[in-house]
């Protein structure tokens, strides 16, 4: 199954995150080799959240992320969320469905 970890960020994020982004990037390098963290990246235009996608039977290893992270432990991130995420089309999907 996937889940979004969805973050908030409010317009002090791209200004301060290079304080805390090696710690970061270091976390969600390791969710990756894990197998747990498919995707991650911020939005653009503007810059006000971000998406992190894994992939596992619950949703805790996105809870452990967020837990840990320094984005959210330094106030980078206003507010998160995880949503279980429906994949139905794509190699990866976790439910595909066909027509």
């Amino acid at each position: 199954m996937h889940f979004l970890l969805i973050y908030e960020v409010g317009p002090e994020y791209v200004e301060r995150r290079a304080e805390f982004r090696k710690e970061h990037l270091a976390l969600a390098w390791e969710a990756h080799l894990r197998g747990e963290l498919v995707l991650a990246g911020s939005l653009a235009d503007p810059v006000d959240s971000v998406i992190l996608l894994f992939q596992g039977d619950t949703s805790a290893a996105a809870q452990r992320f967020a837990a840990a992270d320094p984005y959210v432990l330094h106030g980078l991130v206003h507010r998160w969320r995880v949503r279980p995420w429906i994949t139905i089309v794509g190699a990866d999907a976790a439910t595909p469905a066909h027509a």
